[in-house]
């Protein structure tokens, strides 16, 4: 059962209670699409952060705290040209099934979310979410996995370990794994910062890029940094630009348009940046994104 959009949000909250096999019966009706072709860029939004606890953006602590309001933005943001599909967790990209806002999409998994913002085991991120096996049986086109490498961290050998079996276990089934490397410290105050330097995302592509058995169906899904010539010359991966939380957002832009412009750099993967812009036009900051993407592909 697909929910026209003029149907309250309570409809969910419904069927889950009466029918819950329904969000099966839409991920199986639903109209997939192909990855890209030879020279097209991919907009993906990302919606996973509240599964791990983060749901600031900029100086709105609960920003992203309703769901029915995230989901009025995801809507809206899925609905504009250019959009190519959607990266979240189990509950949400369930919503949107039931929505109907992915038909023609991609959609991509989240799979591990257990090291939840500013906990003491923030970086044993354990994999709560999707695993290889219902990302297939719900017809996703992938999954993406937090992949942060702290040495001073003994929570770090079993991420990688744990990222390596996921790797491996969508690469079996033909399905995109998107590794989001980050080398990462903690401060004395005991906050996770990544380590955002071009040297240190060098050394997390090389160690994230050779995770699993086989990298055929591995993407990256990386920060746009300083010196991303050099960045990109460390991986002949697919990769994908991260957008964060940036305090400045047409900075952001410009470092974004930038970037998509390298050989390897097939896309952005944006979340908060787009669905909360500061004047909350997400339309606008949406369409903007879109353009950035549709002029590096052309």
């Amino acid at each position: 059962m697909t929910l026209p959009r003029s149907v309250g949000y309570e409809q969910l909250t419904h069927i889950r209670a009466t029918r819950p096999e329904e969000i099966a019966h839409a991920a199986a009706r639903r109209q997939r699409r192909g990855l890209p072709a030879e020279d097209e860029r991919l907009l993906i939004i990302a919606a996973d952060h509240p599964a791990r606890g983060a749901l600031a953006v900029r100086d709105r602590p609960l920003a992203m705290a309703s769901r029915v309001d995230l989901l009025d933005r995801l809507q809206v943001a899925l609905a504009r040209p250019g959009v190519d599909g959607i990266l979240a967790s189990p509950d949400v990209l369930e919503d949107l099934l039931l929505l109907g806002a992915l038909e023609g999409k991609l959609a991509f998994g989240s799979m591990n979310r257990g090291g939840l913002q500013g906990s003491v085991f923030e970086l044993d991120d354990r994999f709560t979410g999707f695993d290889a096996a219902s990302i297939d049986d719900m017809r996703l086109d992938g999954g993406k996995m937090l992949c942060r490498i702290d040495p001073g961290d003994h929570a770090s050998v079993a991420t990688l370990e744990s990222c390596a079996r996921a790797v491996t276990d969508l690469a079996r089934r033909r399905l995109v794994a998107m590794v989001e490397p980050f080398w990462s410290v903690r401060s004395e105050s005991g906050a996770v910062r990544n380590d955002l330097s071009p040297d240190a995302v060098i050394r997390a592509i090389s160690v994230a890029q050779a995770l699993g058995v086989t990298s055929a169906y591995t993407w990256l899904k990386i920060p746009a940094v300083a010196e991303m010539e050099r960045v990109m010359a460390a991986t002949t991966l697919p990769a994908l630009l991260l957008g964060g939380d940036p305090p400045d957002v047409a900075a952001a832009y410009a470092d974004w348009g930038r970037a998509l412009l390298l050989p390897g750099v097939r896309g952005l993967v944006v979340g908060r940046a787009l669905l909360y812009p500061p004047d909350d036009d997400v339309a606008t900051a949406v369409d903007g994104a879109a353009a950035l993407v549709r002029e590096a592909g052309s």
